[in-house]
């Protein structure tokens, strides 16, 4: 995770995303996961998209070798 973590933080911010929240605590109802949370806001829809589909983020990724489990989603939002 560390790994990852000094990978994918220098590709979001250079994608002009910019971290509303990172882990802390997590409260779950219904049939959500009470699971770690990051939250990145993007300019756009497509921004986001474009740094998670980048070279540079999947590099990140694969640092990740399968030692973590994701719920990943990219959401467009509100304007």
């Amino acid at each position: 995770m560390a790994a990852y973590t000094k990978l994918a933080a220098p590709v979001i911010a250079a994608g002009g995303g910019r971290f509303l929240a990172c882990g802390g605590a997590v409260s779950a109802h219904e049939s959500g996961m009470a699971w770690p949370t990051v939250l990145v806001e993007f300019d756009s829809y497509e921004a986001a998209n474009a740094a998670y589909e980048s070279d540079a983020y999947q590099a990140a990724l694969a640092a990740l070798d399968g030692g973590a489990d994701r719920d990943f989603r990219i959401i467009e939002g509100v304007e």
